[in-house]
């Protein structure tokens, strides 16, 4: 490519600077009428009407466009498409969306103490009539209050209150509509584990949270946060629990997430004023005293007696509590992000005119799940209550991504396309489609004629040469470098052409990232809840010592699911691991097995505390997405098995196939056992029963069929009823194909064993031929 420098050029009559060759009216011509154009000075003086079409450039540059637009939608109908959800079509469509505030939601512990809390799922409390087994956290969603007919993007800020045996909890919730907070309310008469939504206790004409709910002389007050008013209001209880009248504004501060508490005979009230000049955000904290939490307030000597950093705890964060005839306060760390967890501290002096307190130990073990966990990301609000029983019960708002996470997923998502953008330029540059960077008759000297300018003034200092030569020389350096590049890359030799190919999967790996962050949603794989709740499974895995680099890499991916509460090995052979030897975001047990058996599979195991059981081969990974919604199908249809590998046992002779068979005549009647969930109670009932004995005794003669004999069992138990389920992944992996440890190696010899199993089977427990499913469209492939 040629540059022309401004000795080189040509003058027209106005004295303006033209630079010559393919440099200056070359670099690419977008000539499309109403675009954007690029084009050469000789055009732009003397052409009357826009050119139709595109120029080799501009051909280039959006045909690459289109390609890694392709690969972009490809990724994302690949990886974001639709699954099936219990929620299409309802009332949740109104909410739960995304939020910048987060996506928060609630969840119930237990303990002895108030400082030694165990989660819901921890205690096994079970639920039959919501196929929740055991309940799990979070108990209150969005997903919840949107059901009952508010639209709701989160519930937060969580306050119990004590009435009997019943538990009223008033809560945040965020409006999907008008976009404002609002109190909710809910009553469970169950000690939590089940929640019935009441409706909306408290809306104002602003944003309200952090509804502080307490008695005073036989009244009920509520004190929520309503800062965006620029003061705190107490309400008054007319009909409990919905009903709620101005009592009095006992302050003109606009205060954050106060809470009043009597101690020592005085009414103490403690809040955060965010308004002054000087004051620390999330780093603030004063205290005022009265004789009656009505006031009149009188400030704290050393107020404020925090205004520090605010990762120490200073803003509220709940109820104080009174454990041991000592006082705890609840504060929040926004070090990281907004709400990023809580402290608990003893306060060890409060009086008129000293403040003291130090912290103490919640005795709450962090989740190891990341995003996958309910509150993996941050914690902000607890409320710790004791029950008449003695007990203590505690509820603790929690979110799955830190503050702004939306925002900064798209941020990163247009930077990635910027860099496509980017990318495409290189390679027009190197395969000679872009010739310079910037046309030189953008530059100053190349403006136009005097006239363009619009006064004399500005014409005299460009001519000064004081800016308009700097500009001109930046200018032709810059539009060096495209020639330079090609005189480093000679793309008609193969290390050029290799390297082209870098750069392309360079644009598409960009593309596909930014694809990830705009429409990929925040990476967690959620749950799926069944009538408002939230379980878990126990995954077992049966393996031995040549396959222990396998099972480190399952036991690390599916640790992390949501849905997981414990993995099982089943070792039949070989030295154990240590279960310190994986890296688990769950408990890893190891249940050494006497004899290499695959009947040991289906073994009763009293010391697994789920209903749902998923036998998953540690040679096979998928996504933690396909595995919920697996366990979602399992919690509609208990009594059968739901798994992922579709077979049809068909034909005369009986010849086992594979699933494409079962595709080819659209259906199937067996779910293979190496990827399914089962109730583990009931399969080892009938699998360790005596009419099961001689199909055992086959299984361990042919070392195979187990999971044969298991779908033949649950065929006999019931005569006309399905048994089976099948869930479509998104995509499995064979990780066996790498290591040369699969159990099976030869699949014609594997098959033929299979097909005699079949036909043993039929004769001792029944046809499966007669029985024959159809795919459902709803699980078998995408959301319908």
């Amino acid at each position: 490519m040629g540059i022309a420098s401004p000795a080189a050029s040509a003058t027209d009559g106005g004295g303006v600077a033209h630079a010559g060759g393919s440099g200056q009216s070359g670099c690419c011509v977008l000539s499309i009428p109403g675009w954007c154009r690029w084009r050469g000075h000789e055009q732009q003086v003397h052409s009357q009407q826009p050119r139709l079409g595109l120029s080799s450039c501009a051909v280039f540059f959006l045909g690459c466009l289109v390609v890694f637009s392709s690969i972009g939608g490809l990724y994302a109908w690949v990886a974001f498409a639709p699954r099936y959800s219990p929620g299409v079509g309802s009332v949740v469509s109104l909410g739960c969306r995304e939020d910048s505030e987060g996506s928060w939601s609630v969840g119930v512990f237990y303990g002895d103490s108030p400082l030694a809390l165990k989660s819901i799922e921890t205690v096994n409390v079970w639920r039959n009539h919501t196929a929740a087994w055991p309940v799990a956290n979070p108990i209150l969603t969005c997903a919840s209050v949107s059901d009952a007919g508010v639209p709701s993007n989160f519930v937060a800020d969580p306050f119990i209150y004590l009435q009997g045996d019943d538990l009223y909890l008033f809560y945040e919730t965020k409006n999907s509509i008008t976009m404002q907070g609002d109190i909710g309310v809910a009553k469970s008469t169950d000690k939590g584990a089940t929640w019935e939504q009441l409706g909306i206790a408290l809306d104002e004409d602003w944003h309200l949270s952090y509804p502080y709910v307490f008695e005073y002389q036989g009244q009920i007050y509520m004190m929520p946060e309503g800062s965006a008013k620029g003061d705190l209001r107490i309400y008054r209880a007319i009909d409990f629990p919905l009903k709620w009248k101005l009592e009095k504004i006992i302050m003109k501060k606009p205060l954050v997430d106060s809470f009043i508490i009597k101690h020592n005979g005085m009414h103490w009230l403690f809040g955060s004023d965010h308004s002054g000049f000087g004051v620390r955000k999330n780093g603030q904290l004063e205290i005022w005293y009265s004789n009656s939490p009505l006031g009149p307030w009188k400030p704290h000597k050393r107020n404020p007696v925090y205004n520090t950093e605010k990762s120490v705890g200073a803003r509220n964060g709940g109820r104080p509590f009174v454990y041991n005839g000592e006082l705890y306060r609840v504060g929040q760390d926004c070090g990281e992000t907004y709400g990023r967890r809580v402290w608990v501290f003893k306060v060890e002096v409060l009086t008129k005119d000293d403040y003291r307190e130090v912290v103490v130990s919640l005795g709450m073990d962090e989740l190891a799940k990341g995003r996958n966990s309910w509150n993996g990301a941050r914690y902000h609000h607890l409320d710790a209550q004791q029950l008449p029983s003695g007990e203590w019960i505690a509820v603790m708002d929690g979110d799955r991504v830190p503050s702004g996470d939306s925002a900064h997923r798209v941020i990163l998502g247009f930077a990635s396309v910027a860099g496509v953008v980017a990318v495409i330029v290189l390679m027009g540059i190197l395969v000679g489609a872009v010739k310079c960077f910037i046309p030189l008759n953008w530059c100053s000297y190349g403006l136009g004629k005097k006239g363009n300018y619009g006064s004399s003034a500005l014409w005299a200092w460009e001519r000064s040469g004081l800016f308009s030569s700097k500009v001109w020389r930046l200018c032709t350096r810059l539009n060096r470098v495209p020639s330079l590049l090609r005189g480093w890359v000679r793309i008609n030799t193969c290390a050029g052409k290799f390297i082209l190919v870098v750069i392309f999967f360079i644009g598409a790996a960009l593309m596909c990232n930014g694809v990830r962050y705009i429409c990929g949603g925040n990476g967690a794989q959620e749950a799926y809840p069944l009538k408002g709740h939230y379980s878990q499974f126990t995954l077992l895995t049966m393996t031995y010592d040549a396959r222990l680099w396998n099972l480190k890499m399952y036991v690390k991916h599916y640790s992390r699911c949501s849905s997981v509460k414990e993995i099982v090995v089943v070792w039949n052979k070989g030295i154990p691991p240590k279960p310190t030897d994986f890296d688990s975001a769950v408990p890893v047990r190891i249940r050494v097995e006497g004899k290499n058996s695959l009947n040991n599979r289906f073994k009763m195991d009293s010391s697994i505390t789920t209903r749902a059981v998923l036998e998953l081969d540690d040679d096979i990974m998928m996504s933690c997405n396909d595995i919920e919604r697996g366990f979602n199908v399992w919690r509609r249809h208990p009594d059968r098995i739901v798994g992922f590998y579709p077979r049809l046992v068909a034909g005369s002779p009986l010849k086992y196939r594979a699933e494409k068979y079962a595709r080819a005549h659209k259906g199937y009647n067996m779910i293979l056992t190496g990827a399914a969930f089962i109730d583990l109670r009931l399969a080892s009932e009938r699998y360790w029963g005596d009419d099961a004995k001689a199909g055992r005794e086959m299984v361990d003669k042919l070392f195979n069929c187990e999971d044969v004999l298991l779908n033949y069992l649950y065929a006999n138990a019931s005569s006309s009823q399905r048994t089976v389920e099948y869930v479509r992944p998104a995509w499995a992996v064979d990780t066996s194909k790498f290591s040369g440890a699969a159990i099976s190696r030869n699949t014609q010899v594997h098959y033929g064993i299979r097909s005699s199993c079949l036909m043993k089977f039929s004769e001792m427990y029944g046809e499966l031929g007669a029985r024959k499913w159809e795919f459902d469209g709803r699980k078998d492939g995408w959301d319908l």
